[in-house]
């Protein structure tokens, strides 16, 4: 019988990656790989935002340095100057980063509290929706999120959108438009949490009977993220909420309004129910809303 034999084959010295590559950087030596070393690797927020200014001033990837900068802003509570420096120099950046700089201006805008210029830079990107410009043409567009690279829809955008409209609407106490807006978004591309901020917008409008069953689907299930966690804890909380107000007088219950300069998200409803897939650059959502662009527009 012949014996097997055990050959040592030392293991061959793994090949080690570039330091850039280790630390997520962009190669080279220019001030924008310098500003992204100083944020990502030693961590210095303000040297950061001054070495982004340089890479701007010396049209080095302007694009990408004055969106970081303006990130990188934000978590220094510097949002202000954020939102003025892209306002400033958003005009030396291609077309193509414009999208991307007004999803960072509408965040600044939140971060600000300035809730009109939020709901109006959402009014835009849902013009471009309908205009066709979303995802530069494109039916998706690739998205990241910590660190991972994912497809979003011009369905799934539209749906987030309506979703931030309406949670601004509600910061304004404007609970009828943000009703309106949220019945839309989950037209589109349901979930839980929408479904939870719809149901509020009806008990703040006293609408108790409309509510409850909206709750109800949450438990069971009905809506993608209803077996979340803290869905579920801000579900209960709804419930008792919508308890409370059902033994309260309804004339102690807050009720909202809507706008007139907002009467064009009625006209979502006959809309909404035509909803089709992305088809020749326009949303079906949007092919009968013309009489309300100039409105839109506004």
């Amino acid at each position: 019988m012949k014996r097997s034999l055990n050959v040592y084959c030392p293991k061959k010295a793994e090949k080690q990656e570039p330091y850039h590559v280790i630390h997520k950087l962009p190669p080279g030596d220019s001030p924008y790989v310098r500003a992204k070393h100083v944020q990502l690797v030693e961590k210095d927020p303000e040297a950061a935002i001054a070495l982004f200014w340089m890479a701007i001033n010396a049209g080095d990837r302007v694009d990408s340095a004055l969106k970081d900068m303006a990130v990188v802003m934000k978590q220094q509570n510097r949002a202000e100057e954020a939102i003025e420096a892209i306002n400033s120099f958003r005009d030396r950046c291609s077309k193509q980063a414009q999208e991307s700089l007004d999803n960072v201006l509408i965040d600044l805008y939140k971060k600000c509290g300035k809730l009109e210029e939020q709901i109006e830079m959402l009014k835009q990107k849902l013009r471009m929706i309908y205009q066709g410009e979303a995802f530069n043409g494109k039916p998706t567009k690739t998205a990241r999120s910590h660190g991972r690279k994912f497809q979003v829809t011009i369905k799934q955008e539209t749906s987030r959108i309506l979703g931030n409209l309406g949670w601004a609407y509600m910061q304004q106490k404007n609970y009828a438009a943000a009703e309106v807006v949220y019945l839309k978004a989950q037209v589109i591309d349901p979930d839980a949490n929408k479904a939870c901020n719809l149901c509020l917008c009806l008990i703040k409008q006293a609408r108790y009977s409309e509510a409850r069953p909206v709750l109800e689907e949450v438990f069971e299930g009905k809506f993608p993220g209803s077996d979340d966690p803290k869905l579920q804890k801000r579900a209960e909380d709804l419930r008792k909420e919508l308890e409370a107000w059902q033994c309260a007088s309804p004339s102690s219950s807050p009720l909202g309004l809507l706008d007139l300069e907002d009467a064009f998200l009625e006209g979502l409803d006959q809309l909404m129910n035509q909803w089709a897939p992305f088809r020749q650059r326009r949303l079906p959502i949007f092919e009968e809303i013309s009489p309300y662009r100039d409105q839109l527009a506004c």
